[in-house]
């Protein structure tokens, strides 16, 4: 039974072969059904039953299949008339089509092509109406009219010319015919431009005298005529046409350079001269005139005011002109001439203004800060009358924004004039001097009590210093010398340098923020570029001279001085010190070691000097022979010579211990190689002894009296008598002329076994050499020399 099921629901999707497969299939199972009924033997009744029903089922199948099969039939004969259907398309319709589609794309293409034609037809149609349109226009002086219609032939010869797919020659004719129409227009126009603008100049290139800026004078013929319409077109008409055309752009650039030259920098630039203004019937003027007794540099509200005329008259006769100008502008790309003009002048305009006129007028002092609100409020207002004119867009503010930034450009002002003033003291002559001195009183700030907070006044230094003692406590006190500059000269320059310094320190503490933290980093940077700046610039005398060397040692050490306390002295401005490095003890050290350097540089050449004019002593050896004795006694004078002439240049210059140092130290070398070349002798006669001790002598009575560090004589006998504490050889120096007159007993006893006098300055090597070289070889030195140990 599911059997038979299963056949009658899959028999409509069988084809007519495969139905009777399956028909086969289940007769032949049937057959075997029946068999198996057949033989079953006790099963009858049931198998009798299957049996009956399976009957029933195929009689049901039967009437189905013989449908299914007259169905495939039917469908077998449908088959066979649409593949003779198909063969008669293939073979005669797909012909037919094939030549229609053909026939329809070369129609189209013609058709294409025919309206392209026909469209380049219309352009060239068009190009000729207007040129011909333009040329009547142009002899009738209407310029507006010929120049867009010009611009229309240009537009539709472009639109011919962008057509491709087939050539024409008459393009290139028209182009021809187009620029020649062009350049004649715009040759008419320019010749109505220059009727409009007549300038009269200087025949000098260049407006670069007050003379050359009188003789200038722009002459505008666009004044209207009462009555009748004047020969010359509108100024509008021809402003527009150059519009159109393009070549608006390049007239004006050429009229605002002849505008800037001639009459907007002649302005800015030259205080006494005055625009003049003079309307004639049919023309306006507008001249120079220079006025007497002006002062060197105009205010910035007179030439704002004189610019502000010019640009008012220009406005009105000539600038106040709408021009059509696709992407600019406000409202359907209208613009006016002044806007124009404008965008080609207001930079180059603005630089002048600022750089020849609100530069100088920028204050140079903090009191006059105040002041300047007036030169803001003008250049305001002149900003606002040139975006009334429309000369100026909104968002220019190139001269507000300097003028307001005032604190800014005052403090680089200010640094900038101290660094030249600096610069210049820096520069000058090193040798005019002033006299300094612990009493010496100076015009430097007071320091302020603590915690008084009140800001110090400028006065004379403090009674504490002239009562002469501080009290430290009830045991203590210091005198009034202590931590103040030893007496001595500096050249004027430098303490001309220093007051600017304090001077400048002062105006910082009345000043702003800003501007205090800018001259603080101003004085720094002072400091620094004297130590750039001074040994390069006297480079040449202070190794030369030897008194510049000292003067330029004081300098540096006066400087370093005040370095110490000046952030001290100036401590109210701590935040701003600190912004700009604390205090300024920082650059005491370079200072001191700046002075140090030459002054060190100039002992070294004055060394050498002592030692080079000793070399011609020959060695201080065989003094017996005249000729070598005058040599060493001239070397020794003129030792004494050089000595004594450095003392004198650097009398009342150096402080007297630096003095007194220096002039030690030199003879002391010269002492010194005395010493070392005798010592070195290896025989020395009696007569010679006495040439070397008469030699010694002079450089023990001469030397002191080098040491001459004050003007007043007697006060330099106590430096002259103090010479053993400043020359170090010296001591050794005279125990030597004792030897030279000694005998073998004086010597052995000055030594006393290592412990006298003798000992204390010569080695036993040393003595036992200058006793051999004084001495025969007998047993009385042979004893001395056992002694010496």
């Amino acid at each position: 039974g599911s059997l038979v099921a299963a056949v009658l629901e899959h028999s409509g999707h069988l084809d007519k072969e495969h139905l009777g497969a399956h028909v086969g299939r289940l007769s032949r199972r049937v057959e075997e059904l029946k068999a198996r009924a057949g033989s079953g033997g006790g099963d009858g009744e049931r198998k009798g039953q299957v049996w009956t029903m399976m009957n029933n089922k195929y009689s049901e199948f039967l009437p189905s299949v013989q449908n299914r099969e007259d169905l495939v039939a039917e469908v077998e004969g449908l088959c066979m008339d649409i593949d003779l259907l198909k063969a008669a398309i293939e073979n005669e319709v797909q012909q037919d089509l094939n030549v229609a589609f053909t026939e329809f794309t070369e129609l189209k293409r013609q058709l294409e092509r025919d309206s392209v034609l026909l469209s380049v037809l219309k352009k060239l149609q068009e190009f000729d109406t207007a040129m011909k349109e333009s040329s009547t226009a142009l002899l009738e002086e209407k310029y507006m009219p010929a120049a867009q219609r010009l611009e229309k032939a240009r537009s539709s010869l472009k639109n011919v010319e962008s057509h491709r797919g087939f050539e024409l020659k008459i393009p290139k004719a028209l182009r021809k015919e187009l620029t020649v129409q062009e350049q004649n227009i715009i040759y008419q126009l320019g010749k109505e431009w220059q009727k409009l603008i007549v300038w009269k100049l200087p025949r000098s290139k260049g407006s670069s005298s007050l003379e050359d800026a009188v003789l200038s004078e722009l002459h505008l013929h666009t004044v209207p005529r009462q009555g009748e319409d004047a020969a010359v077109p509108p100024v509008a008409a021809v402003l527009q046409a150059l519009a159109v055309l393009g070549e608006l752009h390049y007239k004006l650039k050429d009229f605002g350079q002849l505008l800037m030259e001639y009459i907007l920098k002649p302005l800015i630039s030259y205080p006494s001269l005055e625009p003049v203004t003079e309307e004639q019937p049919d023309v306006f003027i507008l001249r120079f005139r220079s006025q007497e007794l002006a002062l060197d540099e105009s205010s910035p509200m007179k030439v704002f005011d004189k610019i502000k005329l010019v640009f008012e008259v220009l406005h009105k006769y000539l600038l106040n002109v709408p021009l059509e100008e696709p992407g600019k502008g406000g409202q359907d790309g209208r613009v006016t001439l002044a806007e124009l003009l404008g965008e080609l002048l207001w930079e180059e305009l603005s630089n002048c203004l600022i750089h020849s006129c609100l530069v100088h007028s920028v204050p140079t002092s903090s009191s006059q800060l105040e002041q300047y609100k007036e030169v803001i409020e003008s250049t305001k207002e002149f900003e606002k009358a040139l975006k009334e004119m429309e000369f100026l867009k909104q968002d220019k503010t190139a001269l507000l924004k300097y003028a307001c930034n005032v604190n800014f450009h005052f403090a680089n002002k200010k640094c900038q004039d101290l660094i030249k003033a600096a610069r210049k003291l820096m520069t000058s002559e090193i040798h005019n001097t002033v006299k300094i001195a612990p009493d010496s009183s100076t015009a430097l700030p007071e320091l302020p009590s603590p915690g008084s907070g009140d800001h110090p006044k400028t006065h004379r230094p403090s009674n504490l210093l002239d009562s002469g003692t501080v009290n430290l406590g009830s045991e203590s006190s210091l005198s009034q010398s202590t931590l103040s500059l030893p007496t001595c000269r500096i050249s004027s320059s430098v303490q001309q340098l220093v007051e600017l310094a304090y001077n400048t320190m002062e105006e910082a503490k009345t000043s702003t923020k800003f501007c205090c933290l800018q001259l603080c980093n101003c004085v720094r940077d002072i400091f620094y570029v004297f130590c750039e700046v001074v040994p390069k610039y006297h480079r040449e005398n202070l190794q030369k001279l030897p008194q510049l060397a000292a003067i330029h040692y004081n300098n540096c050490m006066y400087i370093a001085h005040h370095l110490l306390t000046l952030g001290h002295q100036f401590r109210y401005l701590s935040t701003m010190l600190s912004d700009c490095g604390g205090t300024f003890v920082d650059a005491v050290p370079d200072f001191k070691k700046l002075g140090m350097e030459c002054f060190l540089a100039q002992m070294q050449v004055q060394k050498q000097g002592v030692l080079d004019r000793l070399w011609s002593a020959r060695n201080f050896s065989n003094m017996d022979d005249d000729e070598n004795y005058r040599a060493a006694n001239k070397s020794i004078k003129q030792v004494l010579h050089q000595l004594k002439g450095l003392g004198t240049v650097w009398q009342d210059v150096l402080p007297v211990h630096v003095y007194c140092k220096a002039m030690g130290t030199l003879l002391n070398t010269a002492l010194a190689e005395i010493v070392t070349r005798i010592t070195a002798l290896e025989d020395i006669s009696a007569e010679g002894a006495d040439k070397l001790y008469s030699l010694c002598k002079i450089m023990v009575d001469e030397g002191p009296q080098v040491f001459t560090p004050l003007l007043e004589e007697d006060k330099n006998k106590k430096y002259q008598e103090e010479v053993p504490v400043y020359v170090q050889k010296w001591m050794t120096f005279t125990e030597l002329m004792i030897i030279l007159r000694a005998n073998l007993q004086e010597i052995v006893d000055r030594w006393a076994d290592g412990k006298g006098p003798l000992a204390e300055q010569f080695s036993a090597a040393e003595v036992k050499s200058l006793i051999r070289a004084l001495f025969q070889n007998t047993e009385r030195r042979a004893a001395a020399l056992a002694r010496i140990k």
